[in-house]
């Protein structure tokens, strides 16, 4: 099922196989974290998220394993915005940074609490409902109401 920001008209979009294998990837990597109490899993999650938001889809690893492991389903599959997945991994990042943090300053609950915060929002995003894309759709529309500007494409999500 594609999310509401899928269309197979968006040119250079994000094919959806790619934005489910990231999904899956996180919500796997912060499963086995919390069930092994093994931070490690979350801090090679974090530097993987961090390339997809510093350099796009040229530093996503999962862009780039699901581009070869998806190359036929993708040319068919509908498409996410790439604003919207970057937007959505830069959440992603933020809270397993704020994790990380906690895990060096020897607080490994509040390590947890954002690792799961992450996980509850990769599994509802596979479930259907994409907090992500509510957020930037919220993001953009208080953009509008502040500024008076319509922004990149307020009705997106």
């Amino acid at each position: 099922m594609a999310s509401p920001a899928s269309s197979p008209a968006i040119p250079g979009g994000i094919p959806q196989p790619i934005v489910k294998l990231n999904q899956s990837v996180l919500l796997a990597g912060v499963i086995a974290g919390i069930v092994f109490q093994q931070p490690l899993f979350t801090t090679v999650l974090f530097f993987i998220t961090l390339g997809a938001v510093l350099f796009g889809k040229k530093g996503s690893l999962f862009f780039f394993v699901g581009s070869r492991l998806f190359a036929e389903k993708n040319r068919n599959a509908p498409t996410d915005d790439p604003r919207l997945i970057r937007f959505n991994n830069t959440i992603a990042t933020l809270l397993l940074g704020f994790a990380q943090i906690a895990f060096i300053l020897h607080v490994p609950l509040a390590g947890w609490i954002f690792s799961g915060m992450l996980g509850v929002a990769t599994a509802v995003a596979l479930g259907g409902f994409c907090l992500g894309c509510f957020l930037f759709y919220q993001f953009n529309i208080q953009r509008y109401r502040f500024f008076g500007k319509r922004g990149d494409n307020v009705t997106d999500c």
